[in-house]
């Protein structure tokens, strides 16, 4: 069974840091973009980073100089290092990752991890 498992997210005070993992798993061919998302309560999922298999990455403006996503590529993980964080950062943040999982299909199925849980306390 092909999965996202996030692991990394906790109880912080502002301007502090933490370290997202997200790891795939499973009968995975090959793994293209993968990315966060965060949820805070009463709103919309919105991306935080992505990051292509060959390294390109693209940043929410709220995410820029703060945080950096990263990835391994042997391992089917993704990164999220988050530096000088606020309470508006408080979220679900999920792990999203366009995986193939067929070796008769060329197609890149989106998968979902169940989220972890930053607090940022001011």
């Amino acid at each position: 069974q092909v999965r996202l498992v996030e692991s990394g997210g906790g109880l912080v005070q502002a301007g502090g840091s933490l370290r997202l993992s997200c790891a795939a798993s499973g009968r995975i061919v090959s793994i293209n973009v993968m990315g966060w998302y965060r949820q805070a309560p009463g709103k919309q999922r919105d991306l935080v980073a992505s990051i292509t298999r060959d390294g390109s990455r693209v940043y929410a403006d709220s995410a820029k100089g703060r945080f950096t996503i990263s990835r391994d590529n042997a391992k089917n993980m993704a990164f999220l290092q988050m530096n000088s964080l606020k309470p508006d950062d408080t979220a679900v943040y999920y792990c999203n990752a366009a995986l193939r999982v067929r070796y008769d299909s060329i197609s890149y199925e989106n998968y979902w991890g169940q989220g972890t849980q930053v607090t940022v306390s001011s």
